[in-house]
C-alpha cells in the first residue's frame, strides 16, 4: 500500500438531529470534533451513505497523515455498508481503518484503543464486522452499564445526562487526541497514554 494512502476514520452514530445529543453518537461528536481541527467540512460522498471530509492531521508538513473522515448516514446497526464503500473507494485496507464508537462495558468517559477483537454485542461493530472482518483499530469511548432495569438500547438512545453532560466536551476531546496519536505516534504509544 503506497505510503500517501489516507487512513479511514469512522466515528458511529445514528443520522439525524433526535439522535444527535444520545450516547451512541458520541462517534459522530469525536469525528465532528476533528473536522473542525482540519478546518473542513463534512459533504455527502458518492461512492456510499456517509457524510465524509478529506484532510490532514497531525504536525502541518511532512510529518502530517492524510485521513478521510466519515460519518455513515445509515443507521449504526448498518454501518458496515458505507464504511465497506469507502474503504473500497480509497483504496484503503482496514491496517488503516479506524472505528471511535460507544462501549457499554467501560465507565464514562473512560478510553479504550485496541486493535481487532469482537463486537461485545454493538450493533455497529456487529455489521462492520461481518462484512470486513475482526482486524481494524478501534477508538473505545465508554458510556457505563445502564442503571437499575433501563434496557441497553434504551440506554444508549439516550442523551447524556446533565451530570455527563459537563464533561462531555473533554472527553470527546481527549478521544479526538487519541485518534490523532494512534495514527501519528502508534497503537501503542497511544495505548500507553489514553487507555486510562
Amino acid at each position: 500500500m503506497p505510503a500517501t494512502t489516507p487512513w479511514l476514520i469512522a466515528g458511529l452514530g445514528n443520522p439525524g438531529p433526535d439522535y444527535s445529543g444520545n450516547r451512541h453518537n458520541v462517534g459522530f461528536m469525536v469525528a465532528d470534533l476533528l473536522a473542525g481541527r482540519t478546518g473542513g467540512r463534512f459533504k455527502s460522498h458518492k461512492a456510499g451513505r456517509a457524510q465524509v471530509l478529506e484532510g490532514r492531521i497531525g504536525v502541518p508538513g511532512t510529518t502530517s497523515t492524510r485521513v478521510v473522515l466519515a460519518k455513515p448516514m445509515s443507521y449504526m446497526n448498518v454501518s458496515g455498508g458505507p464504511v465497506k464503500a469507502l474503504l473500497d473507494f480509497y483504496g484503503i485496507g482496514t491496517d488503516r481503518l479506524l472505528v471511535v464508537h460507544d462501549e457499554l462495558d467501560i465507565d464514562y468517559g473512560t478510553l479504550r484503543l485496541k486493535f481487532g477483537g469482537g463486537d461485545n454485542g454493538h450493533n455497529g461493530l456487529k455489521s462492520l464486522t461481518k462484512l470486513l472482518g475482526r482486524d481494524y483499530y478501534r477508538v473505545r469511548f465508554g458510556v457505563g452499564r445502564p442503571p437499575g432495569r433501563m434496557q441497553v438500547a434504551d440506554y444508549v438512545l439516550k442523551d447524556f445526562s446533565s451530570t455527563e453532560r459537563k464533561e462531555l466536551d473533554y472527553f470527546v476531546d481527549r478521544a479526538a487526541d487519541a485518534c490523532e496519536s494512534l495514527i501519528t505516534d502508534g497503537l501503542e504509544r497511544a495505548q500507553s497514554t489514553y487507555n486510562t
